[in-house]
């Protein structure tokens, strides 16, 4: 049953990114290039530290948006925003001093940890983006991922803290990224 929820889990997440990609290939949605720069490299390390301390289940949708943030990065080279200003600048700035971090400990919980913090740094841009500029975000392909991220919790199937932090974070993540849609949107 907890196999069966995970993969559940992966396909919201695989699902999710359909109506992101379909909407960046019609010039509807603008992807923050660092964003996704960050979360391409992140995701593999927070699968791989996951996998390293015995998660099973729920790497379905890590694993798969994974593969999502490195085709919408790609994309994001012709179609995207952001990537040369200061911000930008900054967020991958902390994003290398955390792999460097991660690289000396060696331990995959800290590796973990260090992932989503500099994460955050990568959802701070998008959800900047996504409040100043909300009708260059699709919000169904966030909140589809963020359902992925509960079944991907649940599928965890026991109270660890180190393997639920990464799913709780991508369930608040993404709807950080709805909210700041919503909240850009009454603004206007």
């Amino acid at each position: 049953m907890l196999e069966i929820l995970g993969i559940i889990g992966g396909l919201f997440g695989l699902v999710s990114c359909a109506p992101y990609i379909r909407d960046i290939l019609l010039l509807k949605v603008k992807p923050q290039r660092a964003t996704f720069l960050i979360w391409s490299v992140l995701g593999a390390i927070a699968f791989f530290s996951q996998l390293a301390k015995g998660a099973s289940n729920s790497l379905w949708l890590p694993g798969i948006e994974t593969f999502g943030a490195i085709a919408i990065f790609i994309l994001s080279i012709k179609y995207g925003v952001g990537g040369f200003n200061k911000r930008d600048y900054i967020a991958l700035f902390i994003a290398a001093i955390g792999l460097i971090l991660w690289y000396f400990t060696k331990e995959a919980a800290v590796a973990l940890y260090l992932v989503i913090l500099v994460d955050g740094v990568g959802l701070y841009l998008t959800v900047h983006k996504a409040y100043v500029s909300p009708e260059s975000e699709t919000h169904f392909a966030w909140i589809l991922s963020a359902i992925g991220g509960v079944f991907a919790l649940v599928s965890v199937g026991s109270f660890n803290v180190i393997l639920l932090s990464y799913p709780v974070y991508l369930v608040f993540g993404n709807l950080a990224v709805v909210t700041a849609i919503q909240m850009g949107l009454r603004k206007k």
